[in-house]
């Protein structure tokens, strides 16, 4: 049988029991409907979420400062600890997973412009405190090394600062006072999505080198002159990521003479370890709600195999005319075969069609700044489709055998009977 009058025959017998076919097709079709947009979903989530959790940070630990909890040697535990500028270079020597190590203090400060006012948060850090916390720059620059060596007295305004200092003004060049000091504008970041923060968001901010900040806005007493609020650290890489974490800890408790297996002393927001719940809190998402679409698929299956075997049943004589004038067994195993592979591959090109077809249309709209949209991959298409390939084999075994082994003058009696 060629494969046109196969296609024939899959036509027949779907137009023949239209509304049960149909309901069978949509079986399968939801079930790759479901894998490819639960999938998706995940993916978009993840996607949104990452692009969001890198407002705050690319692969950053933010050590604060705490309380003993543990003694060592003669010390009580309660002591409060206080980390200083001086630190840095000593933590840096003897941290090698290390990438960066580098001190952040923060100061709410009376800032005005020519034209308005406004009490923001002005950080001051190493000039690699701009990509690390992902302060990308709309005009200008960011403060570099020779600014931070120099003690230059430059600004970086948040987007949002910048608007209310300035309104739609251009803001390089300008020069903003910060309690009364005045520091030149060289630069204003974009506009960036950020869901968490440890003293405010970034475009509400300015930003300062270092020495700069130290100098005008030295410390009161009690606290050491030098003091810092928090230190930023990077790991050199995912895989040192730990040794990175316990090294930083090792070396302040050799320099504050704590145990350095006291969290408490030197409290950790670990950004990685946040970003690795939340995938898999999304990875066990996607495979919940995949393993719902898998188990639609195969019911689907199963709804073809039961439109596949009634089709066997009606053609019965048709059967045993064909196999009385010589037709073999295997040619109608594959003649039912090559059927039910038929339907199951339109209802599955069907599906792919209408959940690429959602994919496009839900991109179109805006999306909230922690979702990315719905974003099939090439593995839950090449899953889909793997799958897909199972159910048709698996739905078309059991009736084409069943044909194959129908006996043709049993047939032809219990035709002529009914």
């Amino acid at each position: 049988m060629v494969l046109r009058d196969l296609f024939y025959d899959v036509v027949r017998t779907l137009w023949s029991q239209k509304r049960r076919t149909a309901l069978t097709m949509f079986g399968i079709a939801w079930g790759i409907v479901s894998i490819v947009l639960m999938v998706a979903a995940g993916e978009g989530l993840r996607v949104g979420q990452a692009k969001v959790a890198e407002g705050l940070g690319r692969d950053l630990m933010i050590v604060f400062a705490g309380r003993t909890s543990l003694q060592v040697g003669g010390t009580r535990a309660g002591r409060r600890i206080e980390f200083s500028a001086t630190n840095i270079p000593h933590i840096s020597a003897e941290c090698p997973s290390c990438q960066f190590v580098m001190p952040e203090i923060g100061n709410n400060v009376l800032v005005h412009s020519n034209y308005n006012s406004g009490t923001p948060l002005v950080s001051g850090s190493y000039p690699e405190f701009g990509w690390v916390r992902n302060i990308q720059i709309a005009d200008g620059r960011f403060y570099n090394r020779a600014d931070e060596i120099e003690r230059r007295r430059v600004a970086v305004l948040g987007s949002e600062i910048a608007r209310q200092l300035f309104g739609g003004r251009t803001v390089v060049g300008e020069t903003v006072y910060l309690a009364g000091i005045p520091y030149s504008v060289i630069g204003v970041m974009k506009k960036k999505d950020q869901d968490s923060s440890y003293d405010g968001f970034d475009v509400n901010k300015v930003f300062v080198p270092f020495s700069a900040l130290i100098q005008d806005f030295p410390n009161k007493p009690p606290s050491l002159p030098t003091g810092i609020d928090r230190m930023l650290v990077v790991p050199k890489s995912y895989e040192e990521h730990e040794n990175c974490k316990y090294q930083v800890r090792a070396a302040l408790g050799r320099i504050h003479n704590f145990d350095a297996n006291d969290k408490e002393a030197a409290q950790i927001w670990d950004t990685l370890e946040d970003a690795k719940a939340f995938r898999q809190m999304t990875d066990g998402m996607k495979y919940f709600l995949g393993a719902v679409g898998i188990t639609t698929l195969f019911l689907g299956g199963l709804g073809v195999m039961n439109v596949m075997l009634v089709a066997v049943r009606e053609r019965t004589r048709e059967i045993g005319v064909r196999k009385a004038v010589g037709a073999r067994a295997h040619a109608i195993l594959w003649q039912f075969f090559v059927e039910t592979l038929i339907i199951v591959a339109m209802s599955g090109a069907i599906g792919l069609g209408v959940a690429y077809g959602i994919c496009a249309l839900v991109n179109m709209a805006k999306m909230p700044p922690f979702f990315a949209g719905l974003l099939p991959t090439l593995g839950s298409g090449l899953l889909a489709l793997g799958l897909l390939g199972v159910v048709a084999i698996f739905a078309a075994m059991y009736p084409a055998r069943r044909a194959a082994e129908i006996d043709p003058i049993e047939a032809l009696r219990y035709e002529a009977g009914g």
